[in-house]
């Protein structure tokens, strides 16, 4: 049975006093007034309402001495006569009051009319709109998405007037039904991503999105833990969000995160950041080809210096600097896989120092185990020297994801090198060509290697050089 088709408040308020169990949380709040003598009552969750337009609404219905009969037996009439508020509506199913009001609107019962009132004056906690730590520009707005759905949508909107921009609305898990928005530009965006995206949100089975956007893009890629390659790109900027859609990629937002997802995702969609765009075009494509130069060499610098360490007959005479001139106590292969955990140690390290020590850990992580490690004779200064090159460059780009991809397979080249020499380097390298031939995009059917499979010789070349808006 519908409890809102009945026109008893006393029926009502108590099957909604034991649905949001309003006597065992003591932020679910049941208020009750008279509205010209006839019982009303508030359900809100105390914290996420806006209490000044609470206040006004209830005092103007204290005021109000008589109403016409006809408006108070239909609630539209009553809703579009004595409510002076925007986002108001009629709802007519008890389960659709429950989850709105566990969402942070303010449902609104009233004695003798059947069905309810919801009014939408939710406020969250949200932190200030300010730029992103880890996708910072020289140049451009210093603006970036936060925690709150209706914020990051209004700033996207704010880039694009367009009334063929198109915010859809889907609400996923049993428990959590967070808010997820999949943003568009009607015509421009591919229309089987589109669907296939619609598909899988809908059909999205879970609890909760407890991690918000990663939970949200569990659920949609199809689970290949072997494969270690991004397949979707996140940014924090508005700016960069709008360009995307203008482009014609679909934008997904997260309640309680503040990262896009940008889908469908490429590994050349990571050459860029927006940083080029603010500069003009021949120093964005500089900046550019840099920044891709420098993050593929942590590919292959150390593995590569392994081998013709190893292998001297490799090594040409203008080359003959790179050799090691110092002994050490650990064989090199194992030197450099122990500088590779001791580096990620030192950043788990780091996120977990307070600022007011962050001196202090620089001189203990730089000093003493940099420095002493290499007179007792653990390490020699070449090791140390490329794991510091490749650590530092692996910040070239804004993508955890895509760099700790390029560890891993850095990690195996090197592994496979030590093993079986040139063949080893030579068999890691079609493993990596491979593992990113193969890797799977949300929606399956577009390649990871486009524009270069299939090849777009356009499409190519603005993802190499920065052209002109």
């Amino acid at each position: 049975m519908n409890i809102l088709t009945s026109t008893d408040i006393n029926e009502k308020t108590s099957y909604f006093d034991n649905e949001l169990r309003i006597n065992d949380s003591f932020d679910m709040v049941r208020r009750d007034i008279i509205v010209c003598k006839r019982k009303c009552s508030f359900y809100f969750i105390d914290g996420l309402t806006k209490d000044e337009i609470m206040l006004r609404i209830m005092d103007l219905f204290m005021k109000l001495s008589a109403l016409d009969e006809n408006a108070l037996s239909d609630l539209e009439t009553f809703c579009n006569t004595y409510i002076p508020y925007v986002e108001v509506e009629t709802v007519q199913e008890g389960e659709k009051l429950v989850s709105a009001v566990l969402s942070g609107m303010t449902a609104m019962v009233l004695d003798g009319v059947s069905g309810a009132l919801l009014i939408d004056c939710r406020t969250y906690p949200v932190r200030s709109i300010q730029e992103p730590e880890n996708d910072k520009v020289l140049r451009g707005a210093r603006v970036g998405f936060v925690e709150t759905l209706v914020f990051n949508a209004s700033l996207i909107r704010r880039h694009i007037r367009d009334k063929d921009l198109t915010m859809e609305m889907f609400s996923v898990g049993e428990s959590s039904k967070t808010d997820v928005v999949m943003c568009y530009l009607n015509g421009r965006a591919d229309e089987k991503l589109l669907k296939s995206l619609r598909d899988k949100i809908s059909k999205i089975k879970t609890q909760a999105l407890s991690l918000s956007s990663e939970s949200l893009a569990e659920c949609l890629i199809k689970k290949r833990w072997y494969n270690p390659f991004p397949k979707i790109r996140y940014t924090e900027r508005p700016d960069a969000a709008a360009a995307s859609v203008m482009e014609g990629s679909i934008i997904v937002l997260c309640d309680n995160s503040p990262s896009a997802m940008i889908l469908p995702t490429s590994i050349f969609d990571f050459l860029q950041e927006t940083d080029d765009y603010y500069f003009p075009p021949l120093t964005g494509t500089y900046l550019r080809l840099v920044r891709c130069s420098v993050f593929f060499m942590t590919m292959f610098a150390s593995p590569l210096w392994y081998l013709l360490i190893t292998h001297p007959q490799f090594i040409p005479e203008w080359l003959d600097f790179i050799k090691v001139s110092e002994h050490s106590s650990l064989p090199i292969i194992l030197q450099l896989f122990l500088l590779e955990f001791a580096v990620d140690g030192l950043k788990l390290a780091a996120l977990n120092t307070p600022s007011v020590l962050a001196g202090s850990f620089s001189i203990i992580g730089g000093l003493i185990l940099g420095d002493y490690a290499v007179k007792v004779g653990w390490f020699v200064p070449e090791t140390i020297l490329y794991t510091a090159f490749v650590s530092i460059a692996n910040f070239a780009q804004p993508s955890y994801e895509l760099g700790y991809a390029f560890k891993f397979m850095r990690l195996i080249l090197l592994a496979l090198t030590a093993l079986f020499a040139l063949w080893g380097f030579v068999f890691g390298v079609v493993l990596t060509l491979v593992l990113i031939a193969t890797n799977k995009t949300v929606q399956g059917q577009i390649s990871y290697l486009y524009p270069l499979i299939p090849f777009n010789a356009k499409a190519l070349g603005r993802l190499i050089f920065r052209r002109r808006a």
